[in-house]
């Protein structure tokens, strides 16, 4: 991977700490108080949730960080929050993950998964109902930065920023991590403007399950790829561009399958793309504005809501949270407002299970923002204080 290209991603983050590989500790933490022993995994159908009793309890929340950064965290922080108010507390720290900057849990709710976001990339398995680490296995790239479980839950999906590639590694009915299975690098088409190289950012399961997207900052291109559920290999099948230079950077599905949002790093905007589940082509619409101004505020991510109504996208050069009306069944997003994050560089964003909550980790302040989602008028009202958290670059709510 280009020094060039790795500092631009620590700069962007105001990061000073090297990503030097280091010996890591075992875990020692216990359990947190009020930590849910069955976490319903992420993805749970909102209207469901909202049509049960309701959540009674503390929920667990866990949080990624930079390790390797000065006044970074020790490794994955772990929390509790209400599900109901969103308040936040604290419950201690899991050791023995380097750099965990982006977690995923797998679809049964037993194990966490973690990137190593280094120069040699690696992902780690967690166990949740004892913190067990489960051991980790190497990317075959630089600075994983993202990764996924697919709906089968027998395959890891991970994204190599520094060296533009993805990888598959398998999942045993431990949870545990197989040696990788395939890794492919987007050598093509070439860099877009002012990149250095390939920069893949984002790796995920269509709704229908048939395809996986690569969506690349670099190369200003999202990959569609067919899975081998069998052999874990990837086929690609098609790709669309954005114009160049955009740097696309996160991508998100309406309920209905039909339509994607794609948030754009470098030029600023979002656009809606349509896609066919037969082939996974991804098409591309205009761009549109983040409300946030002239100039580029970096923007993040784009969630949408569970019943399909609203979509919101983090802008961590603006500190704000964009609100869009999601219209036309998905085809089309109309931008409502902005609001104060209440914290410096909003890196990503999180609904609770039943959507009530959105949570913002802000990665310049170190704190956790969490807003209340009104599901009528889409509105997010703050739920307080935010929370302290080390480097904070991802929550995950469970």
């Amino acid at each position: 991977m280009s020094r060039v290209d790795w500092g631009r991603r620590r700069f962007v983050g105001a990061l000073t700490g090297a990503a030097a590989a280091v010996a890591l500790p075992a875990c020692e933490d216990t359990p947190p108080r009020g930590d849910a022993s069955s976490p319903r995994a992420p993805g749970t159908s909102t209207e469901a949730a909202r049509g049960s009793s309701g959540p009674s309890g503390p929920r667990p929340l866990y949080l990624g960080t930079y390790t390797s950064a000065d006044g970074g965290g020790k490794g994955i922080g772990l929390a509790g929050y209400d599900p109901v108010t969103g308040r936040i507390t604290g419950t201690g720290t899991l050791t023995g993950v380097g750099d965990p900057s982006y977690l995923a849990v797998h679809p049964d709710g037993r194990t966490l998964y973690a990137v190593n976001e280094r120069e040699e990339g690696a992902v780690t398995a967690v166990r949740l109902s004892d913190r067990t680490v489960l051991g980790s296995r190497d990317t075959g790239g630089a600075g994983p930065c993202h990764l996924s479980v697919h709906p089968d839950g027998r395959h890891l999906l991970s994204a190599n920023y520094g060296s533009g590639s993805v990888a598959v590694h398998p999942i045993d009915a431990s949870g545990a991590l197989g040696a990788r299975t395939e890794l492919v690098t987007h050598s093509d088409p070439p860099p877009g403007p002012g990149q250095q190289g390939p920069h893949a950012h984002q790796f995920i399961t269509s709704p229908d399950g048939g395809h996986v997207l690569a969506v690349d900052l670099g190369t200003d291109t999202v990959y569609s790829y067919r899975l081998d559920a069998g052999a874990g290999t990837l086929t690609e099948t098609s790709r669309a561009s954005t114009r160049p230079g955009a740097g696309p950077r996160h991508l998100t599905f309406h309920p209905g399958g039909r339509y994607a949002y794609l948030a754009n790093e470098l030029d600023n905007t979002v656009a809606v793309c349509a896609y066919d589940p037969a082939s996974g082509r991804l098409s591309i619409g205009a761009a549109q504005s983040t409300g946030t101004g002239a100039g580029t505020s970096y923007p993040a991510q784009i969630l949408v809501t569970g019943n399909g109504r609203y979509a919101y996208l983090a802008n961590r050069g603006h500190n704000s949270l964009t609100r869009y009306a999601v219209e036309a069944d998905g085809a089309r997003l109309r931008l409502l407002d902005t609001v104060p994050v209440g914290g410096d560089f909003p890196r990503q964003i999180a609904f609770s299970p039943d959507g009530a909550v959105l949570f913002a980790a802000n990665q310049r302040s170190g704190t956790v923002s969490v807003f209340e989602v009104d599901r009528d008028s889409g509105e997010l009202r703050s739920a307080g204080e935010p929370f302290a958290s080390p480097v904070a670059v991802c929550a995950l709510p469970l």
